[in-house]
């Protein structure tokens, strides 16, 4: 968590197709409780694209900002806002 928290806000790409790349916005970050068997917090992010009617299926999408690289992350379609299409990826 603590490598994405200063990212909030930032735009990140997310490379949804070999060449089809979007960028999106990390617009959470949102620490859940521990249960105390683990020294790990579990946590999640949100990213939104500017897609109004379409997404992408849950899968393994390579995102990347200048400051993370390149990252493999399972990425969840949980619906539009206002903006445009949100996904979220969950770290337990």
């Amino acid at each position: 968590m603590a490598h994405f928290k200063p990212l909030l806000n930032k735009t990140f790409k997310i490379q949804f197709e070999e060449s089809k790349n979007l960028q999106a916005e990390l617009i959470d970050v949102l620490e859940f409780s521990n249960n105390g068997q683990s020294n790990r917090v579990p946590f999640s992010i949100t990213f939104r694209t500017k897609q109004k009617n379409e997404y992408y299926q849950q899968a393994t999408y390579i995102i990347s900002a200048e400051k993370l690289g390149k990252i493999p992350i399972f990425l969840v379609p949980i619906g539009p806002d206002s903006i445009g299409m949100k996904y979220e990826a969950i770290f337990s």
